[in-house]
């Protein structure tokens, strides 16, 4: 089953495909959930009503609307560095035997087709084609053989990077998280769609048409399990937060010579049986 989050003729609007197509409705309708987060947050009984209220709605073509980010407030959005081995290899840090967490914002992100924005101040706008994965249960101490039921979904992340912010200092808050820089969508998949923690499945970044990133997800150091547990360790995770699983080796920083972002570039992200991930870039006015 496919979530997303659209805009059509000035109005918002949540959509589901259980398989026949997509069927919508818009959150001015009574009965609508406002977001995908609280489809993943309800009980069974009472996503099973939110996701029958939506199939009883309008015939939608995903291909004519504007796609949001599927989660318009996530609670948290928690990010992995360094989580392939390779990339570590590439940017010439050690890989990290605890995950490399760190915290991106709503306000950082755009949806499918909506335009990438390289920063005024920045020369070095980098690509990062990610999975990430939706809860659906929140926890504390979650322990790692449970920890994929409280999976909700996964979808494709472009976690852009201002790189020369981002390395100015150790902490990489601010090259993470400028407005618009980041690209998540088009939609999400429910987890029983997919093999176990979304394993094994192939992730592309292509700039251009050009291959720049390609990896099994298989190749993570941390996989999904492991790290909701290591996460639940300090946190409490809430169902609707976003974890971003990190990006393989590629990635125009690493490059010799170094390839970046650039006005009018098409930057596109692939996870197999997910969705592709389509942003173009253009300058901040």
């Amino acid at each position: 089953m496919r979530f997303m989050r659209f805009q059509q003729d000035g109005r918002t609007g949540v959509a589901v495909d259980a398989g026949d197509g997509w069927r919508a409705r818009f959150l001015d309708e009574e009965g609508v959930p406002f977001d995908v987060s609280v489809i993943a947050a309800s009980d069974e009984a009472t996503r099973t009503a939110w996701i029958d209220r939506l199939q009883g709605g309008f015939a939608l073509d995903a291909d004519r609307v504007t796609c949001l980010p599927p989660a318009a407030h996530p609670g948290k959005i928690i990010c992995l560095g360094l989580n392939y081995r390779d990339h570590a290899r590439e940017i010439e840090l050690p890989s990290p035997s605890y995950p490399t967490l760190f915290a991106r914002f709503a306000s950082s992100l755009v949806g499918h087709g909506q335009p990438l924005v390289r920063p005024r101040v920045s020369s070095k706008f980098d690509y990062e084609g990610e999975l990430v994965l939706m809860l659906g249960r929140g926890g504390r101490h979650i322990a790692r053989e449970d920890a994929l039921d409280h999976v909700f979904a996964y979808g494709v992340f472009n976690d852009a990077s201002v790189r020369d912010v981002q390395f100015r200092t150790s902490q990489w808050t601010m090259g993470k998280n400028f407005d618009g820089t980041g690209a998540f969508g088009p939609w999400l998949v429910t987890a029983d769609e997919l093999p176990p923690g979304a394993t094994g499945l192939m992730l592309e970044t292509r700039l251009n048409g050009e291959v720049m990133q390609r990896a099994s997800t298989s190749d993570m150091v941390f996989g999904v399990a492991q790290t909701i547990a290591i996460i639940s360790e300090g946190m409490t995770l809430a169902a609707g937060d976003l974890i971003v699983m990190g990006t393989p080796s590629g990635v125009g920083s690493g490059r010799k010579p170094p390839v970046y972002m650039k006005p009018g570039d098409v930057c596109e992200v692939s996870i197999e049986r997910i969705a592709t991930l389509r942003n173009t870039v253009v300058q901040e006015s």
